[in-house]
């Protein structure tokens, strides 16, 4: 043997002990694998470990709520669930506040049949709480959509897979949430004094199959979501891919940016928004989507309702975002008074929407109930509209009303060859908008 592999080995060997001992500091030099270990627990739980693994507690295959439940309330700082070969089949389980929970790869946790009986039974839930990350790429987190739907369960949309309320820096990374009996995840409030959720981050998320929404954002600050993908919601309304819906006046949208996420199959629109809580008192709507896509062959594209006369002020943006072959409208802006919050959309595209009607891609849906006179205030900043239907590109609905069509600019390109047709009603105002 050469002197120099003589040396290389002893130095893999003195690396591998290294490796060794940073794992043996992590979880104690006794056992640290995924059995049952009262042991481990008990340096857990006296603070001489601040990781955990959730197995320590006793994996049962039946019902690994008491464990996993358990390891959350240990104090320690990040708990690791293991993949156990099978999945963590649990009750409702609560989070607390200053800690990481990592769902290793290949983990599923799955509510548990026959339990989730009340309505607000969420997989996993955290109110008035702060400082929690949740992630594990490859980890899927799943409820019982199909069983929610039927007796013996009483009709309720609040059986969520992740529910944030009033809660402040906040992850979720990586995870994959599916068949809700509600959202896939909530972002919501829980008390008066904190009336929003905080420092919010959700990347690389998939929302699948859930029963209302892929996401409902309640009222939020400072929140990012980026690169997630909300798909195939249906169940009841609004089944959006994303609803940002606040309840009350002093609820917020404040600083949230959505980038490039997207939006496929849902039964209703990728994007949606209902603003009729909010006032003149709200603080204004501060919402960007950027290089988002959406398509749907059963639902629309971009909703946006409610902002009554008495509505707050502020931006929604949509930048560089882009809408495809979707069964509905390509765009609605519904019941939205002209003067109050601007939606501005930047070098945003439509291709092939409203393929099941003959209803203009986008739409100006004038509101019949009396809430707001004149309705629009929308800027279109380079925007293009490619169809084959001979029909207006941008159409005011409900003009019957006696409504005005107020406040449209920019410019939209628009690809068809029946030509660019705009057609707005008959009362109009301030409409600088350019179709070529």
């Amino acid at each position: 043997m050469k002197k120099g592999n003589s040396l290389l080995r002893i130095a893999i060997g003195v690396s591998l002990f290294g490796l060794v001992s940073v794992a043996g500091m992590a979880f104690g030099a006794k056992d640290s694998g995924n059995i049952k270990n009262p042991e481990m627990v008990k340096e857990v739980m006296a603070g001489k470990l601040t990781t955990a693994n959730a197995a320590w507690w006793g994996f049962d295959e039946t019902d690994a709520t008491d464990a996993l439940q358990s390891a959350i309330n240990s104090g320690a700082k990040k708990v690791i669930v293991p993949n156990m070969g099978k999945d963590w089949i649990v009750r409702p389980i609560k989070l607390v506040s200053n800690q990481e929970i990592e769902f290793q790869k290949g983990v599923v946790v799955t509510a548990k049949k026959g339990e989730f009986k009340g309505g607000n039974d969420c997989l996993f839930r955290a109110d008035n709480l702060k400082n929690i990350t949740l992630t594990g790429s490859g980890a899927i987190l799943r409820m019982q959509k199909d069983d929610y739907m039927k007796s013996p369960y009483q009709k309720a949309e609040w059986r969520m897979v992740l529910e944030f309320s009033s809660c402040d820096t906040i992850k979720i990374l990586g995870l994959t949430l599916k068949d809700s009996g509600g959202d896939g995840i909530y972002l919501g409030v829980a008390n008066k004094e904190k009336p929003y959720c905080s420092n919010v981050l959700i990347k690389d998320v998939v929302c699948d199959n859930n029963y209302r929404q892929g996401i409902s954002v309640i009222s939020a600050k400072n929140m990012t979501i980026e690169n997630c993908t909300f798909k195939n919601t249906w169940g009841t309304a609004p089944v959006a891919g994303i609803d940002l819906e606040p309840n009350f006046y002093n609820e917020a949208l404040s600083n949230c940016l959505i980038k490039n996420c997207v939006f496929e199959n849902n039964k209703g629109a990728g994007i949606a928004f209902w603003l009729s809580p909010l006032s003149r008192k709200s603080d204004p709507l501060s919402v960007k989507f950027e290089n988002c896509r959406i398509t749907s062959e059963k639902g629309g594209g971009i909703f946006v309702g409610g902002i009554k006369e008495d509505g707050p002020l502020g931006l929604i943006e949509f930048n560089g975002c882009k809408v495809e072959n979707t069964a509905s409208y390509g765009a609605q802006f519904y019941g939205k008074a002209a003067d109050r919050a601007l939606i501005r959309l930047r070098d945003c595209s439509w291709k092939n929407v409203a393929l099941s009607s003959n209803d203009a891609p986008i739409q100006i849906a004038l509101n019949k109930r009396g809430e707001t006179e004149k309705q629009g205030g929308v800027d279109f900043v380079n925007c293009r509209v490619e169809d084959t239907k001979n029909r207006p590109t941008i159409a005011a609905t409900g003009r019957d009303t006696g409504y005005t069509v107020k406040n449209l600019a920019g410019t939209i390109t628009v690809k068809n060859p029946n030509g660019a047709k705009m057609d707005l009603g008959p009362i109009t105002e301030e409409i600088t908008l350019k179709m070529k």
